[in-house]
């Protein structure tokens, strides 16, 4: 197994390398990068932002030579540049790093991510790596919430359904395991907002944040409940879109194992149900979905939860990098990629040594 894992950690920087490469070279051929976005600013007149570009403060406007007025951009490159001064835009590409070669950004960028140091946001700032911690707590409290909670009802659920496999409460359930599958989280978060958070009936949960205003002062008890309060909508959204999938699998998985011949022989050695159920299959059925467990909690964490965040204005991992990716902040972007790959290929590999804790029986090296 040590040697299974030296592969995989050896296999991961090339994997990441090769990740964010070619996420860079799309950026490349994208319209409407940084420099463009400021260009068009320029051009509606912006005292302020001309003054910072040009280091004049709030001084006059320096408007561009009377025969480039309507013409053609003067790098040639932008559409936002036409009419610009060529001084100006030469100055934006190089605060924003562009007046570079695009092999020679790709290696300063690479070179400070070995060091976990992304840069400074092009729009707010600050620095990138602040600003995942700051908004990472957000993220992570949803994506581990969520997790626990759709594996503590799903496995139970499923379980049950297995055993009780063509029954009414099989089919009553499956129906609202169909339900909860076909409807989007973000769906059913914009329903719980209308019902609950003040949309358009009852005024019950806070709509924003994970805190209320002045809470750091309260005693612990009091900031747990009214954590859980801030939580308590956005985690069902998320809870009702991931449980089907997770029951329906901990179902099929029970009924593959209850028909194999092991679980006829302990019947008829006289053993009661439940330990057929929890002594026997239990360990075999679930050694797929307790492994998976830091997969499912690492698609939660940087997927599933976008769309929640923005419905309950909670400022995460996600909302972070969807308005990094609007404006084109070059810097936040590829950081929470790097962040992103990089947990995701480290799961992977944790979930591969919870195989082996689950099953000693399964050994990695032997499929060589």
């Amino acid at each position: 197994m040590g040697a299974y894992l030296l592969r995989r950690l050896a296999l991961l920087v090339p994997t990441l390398f090769g990740i964010i490469l070619i996420n860079f070279v799309v950026v490349q051929f994208a319209p409407g990068g940084p420099v463009e976005q400021m260009l068009a600013e320029l051009r509606g007149d912006n005292a302020s932002v001309l003054g910072r570009v040009t280091g004049e403060g709030q001084g006059e406007l320096r408007g561009p030579p009377a025969q480039a007025q309507g013409g053609d951009a003067p790098s040639g490159t932008y559409r936002g540049a036409r009419g610009m001064d060529p001084a100006v835009v030469a100055e934006i590409e190089r605060l924003f790093g562009f007046d570079k070669p695009a092999h020679e950004r790709f290696l300063a960028m690479m070179k400070g991510y070995l060091t976990f140091d992304f840069g400074e946001s092009l729009f707010r700032g600050r620095k990138v790596v602040d600003l995942l911690w700051e908004k990472l707590p957000v993220s992570v409290s949803l994506g581990l919430w969520s997790t626990l909670i759709i594996y503590l009802v799903s496995i139970p659920l499923g379980i049950r359904k297995a055993v009780r496999d063509g029954t009414r409460f099989d089919a009553w359930t499956s129906g609202v395991v169909l339900v909860g599958y076909a409807v989007p989280g973000f769906l059913f978060a914009i329903l719980l907002v209308v019902l609950f958070a003040g949309g358009s009936f009852l005024q019950i949960f806070p709509l924003r944040g994970l805190a209320s205003s002045g809470s750091a002062d309260w005693p612990f008890w009091q900031r747990a409940a009214d954590y859980a309060w801030h939580m308590a909508l956005p985690t069902l959204a998320l809870v009702i879109g991931g449980f089907a999938g997770l029951t329906m699998l901990t179902k099929n998985s029970f009924l593959e194992e209850i028909n194999k011949q092991y679980v006829v022989t302990a019947r008829a050695k006289g053993a009661g149900e439940g330990r057929v159920l929890y002594g026997h299959v239990f360990r075999n059925a679930m050694l797929l979905i307790i492994a998976g467990f830091p997969a499912a909690f690492i698609g939660i964490l940087f997927t599933g939860a976008l769309l929640v965040e923005i419905v309950f204005s909670l400022d995460g991992l996600g909302l972070l990098g969807f308005e990094a990716a609007i404006r084109r902040d070059y810097p936040v972007m590829f950081g929470t990629l790097y962040i992103f790959t990089l947990l995701g290929l480290v799961m992977q590999i944790v979930g591969d040594l919870t195989y082996t804790l689950i099953d000693p029986r399964i050994d990695f090296e032997a499929r060589r």
